[in-house]
């Protein structure tokens, strides 16, 4: 129940903040050998990395044209599974 609630509030504010289709940024933090696991949400999107300064984590970065906050979430969602991952 508390992720339910947490992505009703999350559907609120992306409704409230976002004006429907736009520009959405994804930001995730994962460690270097998922990196694909990340790469693999997205069918387009220009993608960005950064690794961490010891190379261990790999920043990722995607800006993508999304077409609804019920879009995004199922993104957030399906990123969930992915060992290690931070979403921010």
């Amino acid at each position: 129940m508390p992720q339910d609630h947490r992505y009703k509030k999350l559907h609120g504010l992306l409704e409230d903040q976002h004006t429907f289709p736009t520009e959405y940024l994804f930001k995730f933090i994962v460690p270097k050998n998922h990196e694909f696991m990340v790469r693999d949400l997205f069918d387009e999107g220009q993608i960005d990395t950064r690794p961490s300064s010891k190379g261990t984590y790999v920043s990722v970065s995607i800006l993508i044209t999304m077409h609804s906050a019920d879009a995004i979430i199922s993104i957030y969602k399906k990123a969930e599974g992915i060992p290690g991952l931070i979403s921010l």
